[in-house]
Parts: structure tokens; sequence; C-alpha cells
């Protein structure tokens, strides 16, 4: 019997058997199993946190000791907090946290008629460093973290002998020890306080966002070359010579898909192509490793930290106009009703025709006649694209897709960093004939993953809890718009209705 199986079967007995002695004696006579083997998994068990020894020797499961696992958040006060989807927040005093910070993955003992709990383990450590800035206090200098709620968990800052620490330099430090209080060390110096830029780099160093690459990536990075070869178009789809264009925002540098799209007797044949990045972030390879690591590019006010270094982002992995990109290309058939009666994918190579921007082909197609001449070699293209793209949204509506209408902020800042405009990003029929299109494909990826039964990840929408429709119907109320929910299963179609209303 493996570790795994015993481990299972002791959990059962534990919560079987209540009320009876649950020493180390009474489980291995109990599961008539060998008592080394009881001892060991037990033992490993009781380090795992997945039992509990009293001081009489009696053990317990997590359930029946009252221990709940969950992300801890602490307010400004000092209050903590760890939230639970079947019943009320546990409340977890300062002087309980043990060494937990805000955001600490933590074990809490809480029995089910306690509101106050205890934290009695730390599993995961959501922060390893801290940014401050040292600061003159007329006593000598003192780091003043950026985060405030952990300034009097600090005992001491260590640093090496040859670091002079100056008033106004900010400074990330690793904690070194997570004790009561804190001990830290200066590991990197950011700049100073009022230097243009130090304070994004500082938000994205205390979020773990590195902006610049290790030297293996750039090395794999500098073996690339910038053009395609002859040999690379081999078992590809040549789409080089049909008109093709990206549409991204006025301020985008990198280009990651484009569209293209044709009348046809049975509706219009849509080309949705991404850049085929897989063919040069080979997998485990070091530029596969920090994409993993990163996840995706980040966006801040000032700058963009790619997820791939500029070379690949804005370069040969980049749609640009006018030169041969290697692609992925979803096609679709899609008729007059908005459903897609075919797909295919494949690998692809495009010769992107324009690179457009949303203000532009929104002005297109409110008849804006510079911009129509300037771009009459197109075609027909982005009156085709907005119909094909209003008969998807038609059809995915019939269907039940909800429209929450949420806006996205922008933020302007001028040359030196400072933020000149704060406001709704403005949205027109451009950006939803892009969204419209990139449902469309991943919808067909989808499929495809599925009847092909590749593992993949997919985005699933659940059904909303009885208590967060509750508490949405009694809001509703409040701000005057009655919903009457239907006493089964509630259907998308039901909350699209009432924001229609």
């Amino acid at each position: 019997m493996n570790h795994m199986d015993l481990e299972n079967q002791i959990l059962a007995w534990l919560e079987s058997h209540p009320k009876r002695n649950r020493r180390m004696e009474d489980i291995i006579e109990g599961l008539g199993i060998d008592d080394l083997m009881v001892r060991q998994v037990l033992d490993q068990m009781e380090q795992n946190y997945e039992v509990f020894r009293s001081e009489t020797g009696q053990y317990q499961s997590r359930k029946m000791a009252g221990i709940v696992e969950g992300r801890i958040s602490i307010n400004r006060a000092g209050l903590g907090f760890i939230d639970r989807e079947d019943a009320e927040s546990i409340r977890i005093r300062d002087n309980a946290q043990k060494t937990a910070l805000d955001g600490d993955t933590v074990l809490v003992q809480c029995q089910p008629w306690q509101v106050y709990g205890t934290v009695i383990a730390v599993l995961k450590r959501a922060r390893t460093h801290v940014i401050g800035t040292f600061e003159d206090s007329g006593r000598g200098l003192h780091l003043v973290l950026d985060d405030e709620k952990l300034q009097e968990k600090i005992k001491r800052v260590r640093y090496d002998d040859d670091f002079t620490p100056i008033s106004g330099m900010k400074v990330v430090c690793d904690i070194e020890s997570y004790g009561i209080p804190m001990i830290l060390r200066v590991r990197q110096v950011i700049g100073y306080k009022d230097d243009p830029g130090v304070d994004i780099t500082s938000i994205l160093l205390d979020h773990d966002i590195e902006g610049e690459f290790p030297d293996e990536v750039m090395e794999q990075v500098h073996s690339i070359s910038q053009t395609v070869k002859e040999k690379e178009l081999e078992g590809r789809v040549n789409l080089c010579d049909e008109i093709t264009v990206t549409i991204d925002g006025d301020d985008s540098k990198d280009f990651d898909d484009a569209v293209s799209v044709s009348r046809n007797e049975n509706g219009w044949l849509l080309k949705v192509s991404i850049a085929d990045v897989s063919h040069y972030v080979t997998e485990g390879s070091p530029l596969d490793q920090e994409a993993l690591k990163r996840g995706c590019s980040t966006y801040v006010t000032d700058r963009v930290v790619p997820m791939l270094p500029h070379e690949l982002s804005n370069g040969i992995c980049s749609l640009n106009p006018h030169v041969i990109r290697l692609t992925l290309t979803c096609q679709m058939q899609v008729k007059e009703d908005g459903s897609i009666s075919d797909y295919r994918i494949y690998p692809s190579c495009i010769r992107s025709t324009e690179r457009m921007t949303y203000n532009n082909v929104n002005r297109i197609l409110d008849g804006d006649r510079k911009l129509i001449a300037e771009y009459e070699h197109l075609g027909c293209l982005f009156t085709d694209l907005a119909d094909c793209a209003d008969a998807i949204r038609r059809h995915r509506t019939s269907k039940g897709a909800i429209a929450f209408n949420s806006s996205e902020s922008e933020i302007r800042c001028d040359k030196n960093g400072h933020p000149y405009y704060v406001g709704p990003r403005h949205s027109g029929h451009a950006e939803e004939m892009i969204e419209d299109c990139m449902i469309a494909a991943n919808v067909c990826v989808a499929n495809f993953m599925k009847w092909q039964e590749i593992p993949s990840i997919y985005r699933i929408h659940d059904e909303p809890s009885s208590k967060r429709l509750n508490d949405f119907v009694r809001t509703s109320e409040l701000l005057g718009h009655k919903l009457i929910l239907p006493k089964n299963s509630i259907r998308p179609t039901v909350i699209q209705n009432y924001l229609e209303s």
C-alpha cells in the first residue's frame, strides 16, 4: 500500500470515529495495518498539517479540528480576514496572526460557532521582499516602507559594508526573517524617489516583475534570425497575397493578430491569424521558462514590460506590415445568421497589408472620405468585416451571451512620466469588431481541442451561487431595478434581458 492510499484511509477512519479514542494505537488497531508504516505516515501527515495531535495524543483531521486553509487579507487597522464562499469571513486579531503577512496562505483554527480564528501555520509566503525609502528623521536615517501595514514589523535593516544609505534612496529589501519583528537586507538600489519612472519601477519590482531578461534568454534571442527564411515556409499555407490587416491601439508596438475577410455565396470567409510564437520559443528552452514565469506582458502607465524580449515581441513575432511572418490561422465560414458552419486551423504565413488603428478604422466606418481614399487599396475590407462581426455578435447574443459593457480606464503621461489625463478608454465599432472575430476564433479552437481530446485549459463561467444572486437582486432593488429570478437554475438570458431592460 502506498502512502497516499494510507493517508486517505487514516482520514476516513478519523472522520468516521469522531467520538472514539483516536490515539496512534487506536488508529493502528482500527486499520489493522503494520504499526511502523502507520507511525511514519501519521508523522508525515502531521508535518504537512493534514492531521493534528492534541496534548493528550488524540488525532484529528483538519475538518474535525476546525482548521481552514485560505489567503489572509490584513487591513490598515491590523485585523485579518479569511474569506469563505459558504460562510461568514473568519476574523483574525493582530495578536493571533503569528508571522502571517497580507496575502499569505495560512491555516486558521476556527470552530463553526466562532467568528474569530487563530493562525496556526503559514503555508506559503506571498511576499519575499519589500520596497522602501531611506528618510532622515532628524536622528538618523530609517527605512520607510511603501507598504505602511508592515512598517511596525521591522526590527533591523542590514546591508553590505560597501553600501551607504542616502536620504531619498529607494531600495529593494529581502526579508531575511519573518519573526516578530522582521529583519530585512538591502538587495538593490532602484534610484531616488523623485526621479522620473522610479515610482513605476518600484511598483513593478514589488510585484516581482523584472524589466531585464536573464543572459541565457538573451543569448537564445540573439541566435534567432529577424527575417523569415525560405525553408521555414515549408508546410505552411501561403496567405501573403491576401489583403490582411492588423488593427490595434494608436500606441501599440507589437502586433500579434491579423484579420482578413471576403464575401462568398454562403456568407463570409473570415481568417484570424496569430503570430506563431511557438516556432521560435521551443518547449523547455530558456525563453519558454522565462515566458512561463512572467505569464503575460504587463502594461503600466509609462511602459510595457513584455513577456518576451522586444527583439521577438516587436520584431520577428510581430505582424509588422509589408514583411512575411509565420502565423497560425483559424479560417471560418460564417453564415448570414452569424453561425459558423465550418472551420480549419492550420500553420500559415502572411504579409500584413497595413497596420491599422482602431481610431482610423472607426473613422472609415463613419464615412471619413480622406481615410477611405487613403486606404482605397483595401477595397471593402472594413465594411465586410463589420457586417461579418455584427452577424457573429447577433448570433452569440441569441444564444444568451451577456454583454456587461464595462469600460477600461486610460492613463496618459507626459515625457517625464507625469499623468495628465485619467479617464475612460472609449471603444467604438472597430474594437467590438475585433473582439467578435477573436471570440469566434477562440470558440473554434476550444471545439477543436475538445473533439481532438487534446488536454487544454478552458475558461468556464460557472453558474453563480444562490447567495451571490440574492445579493445582486437586493442591490438591484435598492437602485430601483426589479429582477425576478426563476425557481430552478438561472439561464444567461434572464440576466441578458434584465440588462437590456
